[in-house]
């Protein structure tokens, strides 16, 4: 496996996470994923270790981008000719696989077998039909696929999205925000720094964190 593909397996984490936050949203979660994965595999050969950045404050907008432009197209991924003839061929690999070893792989097996990422296998078994769910519940009779979704990644995406939404403030909101919440000062002293009056502070305070509770809920 080359570093590329360790880099995309091991982050599908964000993946999940991002298209958690657009579950019942009328896309199935399978396209959610497949259009989060492309972000990913984007943000992967996008990444510049040498700017000091997180990968995971790379990859989530490329990652979120890539699932919000479904809603924007209509719902659908579109899936080219070309993925469809390889879709074709790993759903042949697949079922040699399962002769070969009387069963059914998983995403990771099945990755592992004919060569490729977890994150590009996942895309090319949802490209053509059938599709099998990756967030079967237990009471349904299709096979799941052992892809983990970790908590912390979770966590990571609610902060990569919060910074984001930081980024958007103005300069005197950012510090109103930046001395409440993570210098902990009171909205007197706040309102002293920045030459307000603690109403002022307390209003304008109010109005920053309903639209970022707005941003972050969409």
């Amino acid at each position: 496996m080359t570093e590329r593909d360790k880099m995309i397996e091991n982050n599908l984490g964000l993946v999940h996470s991002c298209a958690q936050k657009f579950k019942n949203r009328g896309v199935e979660y399978d396209d959610l994923f497949q259009a989060g994965c492309v972000g990913l595999v984007k943000a992967v050969d996008g990444f510049d270790e040498t700017l000091g950045f997180v990968f995971s404050t790379y990859a989530v907008p490329a990652i979120l981008g890539e699932i919000k432009r479904i809603f924007r197209d209509g719902g659908a991924v579109k899936v080219s000719r070309s993925i469809k003839e390889r879709s074709r061929l790993i759903w042949q690999q697949k079922e040699q696989y399962s002769e070969e070893k009387g069963r059914e792989p998983t995403v990771s097996e099945l990755a592992e077998y004919v060569g490729l990422s977890v994150c590009e296998t996942s895309q090319l078994l949802l490209a053509t039909q059938p599709v099998i769910s990756l967030t079967v519940s237990e009471d349904e009779s299709d096979k799941q696929f052992d892809i983990p979704i970790e908590g912390e990644e979770e966590r990571i995406d609610e902060k990569m999205c919060l910074d984001e939404c930081l980024r958007d403030l103005s300069e005197n909101d950012r510090k109103i925000i930046d001395l409440r919440y993570y210098k902990s000062k009171t909205q007197t002293v706040v309102a002293k720094e920045l030459g307000m009056s603690q109403v002022q502070v307390s209003r304008r305070e109010k109005k920053i964190l309903k639209e970022i509770r707005e941003k972050m809920s969409v």
